[in-house]
Parts: C-alpha cells; structure tokens; sequence
C-alpha cells in the first residue's frame, strides 16, 4: 500500500509527527504509555490474584497444576508460533500506511479481520484434532492417566487460539489508529472472568489440602467445567470486548473476501521471516516446557520440586515490569519509529531509541533488584494455602531470583529489536530469534540429558540471563552497522549509575526484608497477609530510597520517567 499524504479525514487520527515538538511528542508519548501502563498494571494485578486463587484451588507443585498448566499456556505459545509474531509487528506500518488512505484504511481492515478470522479457525480446528498428540509429545515421562487428563484440558483451551487471533489482529488496529488503551485494558476482562470462574470453582469444591495423588485421582469432569471453561471464557471476553472501540474508530468495517490487492505477497515476505522467528523461539520454549514438565512425574510428593507451573509463575512475576514499563513504551516508540523511516527522518530514530533506552533503565534496574530481595515473599503468594504452601512457595521463589537478573537486557535488546521491525526488515531479527534461541536450545538439550529432574528448572532459568545478555550484545553491534551510532557508550554509562542506585536501595529494602522474616521463613511465610505486608512495606522503602538515591546522584532521566505519570495524576512537581 502506498502511503500518499494524510487527508484531511485522517487528519484528527495521526498526529503530526514530524513538525510536532519534542515537548509535544514527550507529553503526547508519556499520556499513551500512562495509559497503556495503567491497564497492564490492573490486568496483572488481577493475574496475580487469579494465580493465587489458582494455587489455592489446586495447588502450585501438584498433578493437577502442572497438566492444567501444559494445556492451557499451550494455546498461547501456539498462539505466537503461528501468527502472534506477523500480528505484533508486521501488521501495524501496514495499518499506518493504509490509514492515510481516503478510506482511513476501512477496506484493508475489513479484508485484514476476515481473513485473520478464517485462518485462526482453520489453525484451531486442525490443532482441536491433534490435541491427544500434542499433549504426548510436549510432555516428558507422563502417565497413561496425565495425558488422558492433559487431552481433556487441552480440548477445552485449544479454542482460545481464535481468541487470541481476534484479540491481536483488533488491537493492532487500534494501536495503529493511536488507541492504544483498549488493547491494554481487554486483559482486564479476561481476568475478571476467570476469578470468577475460580470463585465458583472454591465454593463448589473447596481448596487444595495437600495430597497431589488423591487430589488427581479423584478429579471430576464438572471441576474440569468449571476450571479449564472459565479459562477459555475469559480469553474470549478479551477478543470480544475490543469489537466496541474497533466499531468507535468510524470505519466502516465489513466481511471482505476480495483479498487481492492488500499486498499480501509483500507483507508474506516480512512475514516469512518473522514466523521463522517466532517458530524458532517458540519451538524452543515448547521443548523448554516439555524439559520442566519431566519434574511432575518424578516429583514423588514432594512439592520444593519445582515444575511447569511452579516455572511459569516465575515468569508471569518477572515479565510483569517488562509488561507494564518497556513494552508500553517502546510499543508508542515503534510507531514513532515507523513514521520516521516511512517520512524519511531516519536520523530521528538514534536520540528516540537513546532516549528510551536510558527512560526505562529507571523502572527496569529497580524492578531486577526488587523481585531479588522480594523473591521469598513473592513466591509465598503463589505457594497454596496447604501444609505444603512454604515448600511450594521456595521453588517459585529460586526461580523468580535466576530470571530476574536478566530483565533489564531483555527490556533493552526489545527496543534494539523494535528499530528493525519498524524499518520493515525481519531478516535481522530472525537471525537475532535464531542466535538467542541456538543459545537456550543448546543450554535445555545439555541440561535434559545431564541434569536430574530435580533442578532441571532452575538450570534452565540461569542460562536465560546469559542467553539475553548475549542477544543484547549482537543486537546492538547490528544495530550500530546498519543504521549507526545511538549514543550506546552513554546508554550504558547511566545503566551503570542507575544500577549502583537500584542496588543500594535494594541493600536497604533487604534490611526491612530481613527484620520481617523473609529470608528465614519467618513470619513473610507465615500466610498471605504476612507476605503483602513484606512486599509492600519493603517496596515501599526501597523504593522511596531509589528516588532518593537518584535525585542525590543528580540522574536526569528519573524527570524522563517520573514527568508523564505525574503529570497524569496532576502533581505538581
């Protein structure tokens, strides 16, 4: 699609990049990512508590939660196999482009959701069939019984690839038209649906007691109803919800079979590389899982083991600031990005990518260090309330301080990565998917054949670290070839600053950690309500220490980050 001049239709949806201000750009950037934020932050509070709840109904280190686990984060890594990768980043200069037409972009939408409409219910449909399958290859010494009860499950979530299908292809609409706040929100009403699903599911058949054979033996199929059913609602509820600001854009959406003329074949070029990509990472991470999921089947009651769900809690806590800080910005970056390369301001792309690089070393560095001193209390959430609820709540707990320490270069190698995408080239980060997932892949193969069950887990979320730090550093030489200098040399001197200031501040909230018993299994462990008050009391000081720290050390981009969130709460600084 060509991207001639902006109607004058167009003109009250796509800002004026090029001839807005920088403080214009920086109030208009900070108001969309305060807004995105907002929704992440709700939506993964709300996660939180579902996977408490989720614990509390039927365990952490268990039969039950590591099946029901295998089958429904299936679907979403499937989900990302397939498609999620052409969805995320392929689609939205597209849709920018197609927005300056004098149609705002109402015929390419319209055969765009048609078409992701019919290939995600043929993709589902076939997936639907091959569910016994499935479950027998990504798993690992599974009994005849778990993967009887892993099909069931997985029949149930299969459908919610559609969903996601629906969900992604409609935000990416929205992002493209600068809504950015319903695809950030949608999850919330996901949520909602499943901890009322979970409600029910603890008023009918009450918590988890602590006895995993009995507790898998005796499993029913209205709990698997009520369980595995509300799941699927709930990513349903997140689709269908965004209809309603997709209908507000004024376009006007119809079913549109005339697929020629969308410039598929161009867009199938891009998209090659980029499902390359994520086939690759996602390969991976389903062999990843498949090596965890072995724990559950030697794990022999013994519930400090962690498993796949003990596994994907630790990256549902650590993922959360990468959520919620970089992924809202650098996803208004992107499209600053897009618009730069399509108008030819090239240049432009160098101090925005340095800006945001040294912006979000402010959250990220704090959050690595925090989830390390917190790590015991954190895992006490989603450790159950059974007599096991300490031992469970340790093996997430090891696993969230391994993961944490590679969060800021995951943050850092996603801005570097967005660069490309926004340029339309997805050769690079293929290769770039290629090298981090040779780096995993080799690291889960030598850890599988090397390694006991036992501690096959937190082997593998040591080698993540070093997998994204690497990454970094390739991302960052292509980077510098390609398009040229960003500053790098600065970027990294603040890191350095700005993580001496998150570790003091982590040393200080360590100290209210350890009067409270977080480190000792004192009284953090004691329940629910003890753990909050840890996490809450420590953050808080750290994280008034942080701010103190920084404004002593005189770091200027704390006003970076700070300035848009205050400005949305209407503080006066």
């Amino acid at each position: 699609m060509s991207s001639e001049s902006t109607t004058t239709s167009t003109a009250h949806t796509t800002p004026d990049l090029a001839n807005e201000t920088r403080e214009g750009a920086s109030a208009r950037r900070g108001k969309a990512v305060a807004l995105m934020a907002s929704g992440t932050l709700i939506s993964r509070v709300l996660g939180f508590v579902r996977t408490a709840m989720l614990a509390i109904a039927i365990g952490s280190t268990t039969y039950v939660a590591d099946i029901f686990e295998k089958s429904n984060t299936m679907p979403t890594i499937i989900f990302m196999l397939l498609a999620g990768g052409v969805f995320n980043v392929i689609l939205v200069p597209q849709l920018i482009k197609a927005s300056k037409n004098a149609d705002r972009g109402s015929e390419y939408t319209s055969k765009l959701l048609t078409l992701t409409i019919l290939v995600m219910a043929a993709i589902t449909a076939v997936l639907m069939a091959g569910a016994p399958a499935l479950i027998r290859i990504l798993s690992a010494g599974w009994s005849e019984p778990m993967i009887a009860l892993g099909t069931i499950f997985t029949y149930w979530c299969m459908p919610q690839v559609f969903f996601y299908g629906v969900y992604a292809v409609a935000g990416q609409v929205l992002n493209a038209h600068h809504r950015f706040g319903a695809y950030m929100w949608a999850p919330v009403a996901n949520n909602v649906i499943q901890l009322a699903a979970l409600g029910t599911y603890l008023a009918m058949f009450g918590a988890y007691a602590g006895n995993s054979e009995e507790h898998f033996a005796t499993w029913s199929s209205t709990q698997t109803l009520v369980l595995a059913g509300g799941a699927t609602a709930g990513v349903t509820a997140q689709a269908l919800v965004l209809l309603w600001p997709l209908k507000k854009l004024g376009l006007k959406l119809r079913p549109n079979f005339r697929f020629r003329g969308m410039g598929l074949r161009k867009v199938g070029r891009m998209a090659a590389w980029t499902l390359l990509a994520m086939a690759i990472g996602n390969i991976v991470n389903l062999y990843t899982g498949k090596v965890v999921s072995g724990a559950t089947a030697v794990r022999a009651g013994n519930p400090s083991v962690p498993g796949e769900t003990a596994f994907n809690q630790a990256q549902l806590i650590v993922i959360l600031p990468h959520s919620l800080f970089a992924l809202s910005l650098a996803t208004v970056l992107f499209n600053e990005f897009s618009n730069a390369f399509s108008e030819n301001r090239s240049k432009d792309v160098g101090p925005l990518l340095s800006q945001g690089l040294r912006t979000i070393a402010i959250p990220m560095l704090f959050s690595a260090v925090a989830l390390i001193t917190l790590a015991g209390p954190l895992g006490r959430l989603f450790g159950g309330t059974s007599i096991h609820a300490e031992a469970a709540g340790s093996a997430t707990a090891i696993l969230i301080v391994l993961m944490a320490i590679g969060l800021p270069w995951q943050s850092y190698n996603f801005f570097l990565i967005r660069v490309f995408y926004a340029k339309e080239d997805t050769f690079t980060p293929m290769l770039l998917q290629t090298f981090y997932s040779a780096l995993t892949l080799t690291a889960a193969i030598v850890i599988a054949y090397t390694l006991p069950w036992e501690i096959r887990a937190q082997a593998l979320c040591i080698s993540f670290p070093i997998a994204h730090i690497s990454q970094t550093i390739v991302a960052h030489l292509t980077i510098r070839k390609k398009y040229g200098t960003y500053g790098a040399g600065n970027v990294i001197g603040q890191y350095i600053k700005i993580g001496w200031c998150a570790f003091l501040s982590g040393l200080i909230g360590a100290a209210v950690a350890y009067s409270l018993g977080a480190y000792s299994y004192g009284w953090a462990w004691s329940g629910y309500l003890p753990a909050i008050t840890t996490i809450a009391a420590t953050g808080i000081v750290m994280l008034a220490a942080y701010i103190g720290i920084l404004k002593l050390a005189r770091i200027p981009e704390l006003d970076d980050f700070l300035g848009p969130v205050l400005r949305k709460l209407k503080i006066s600084r």
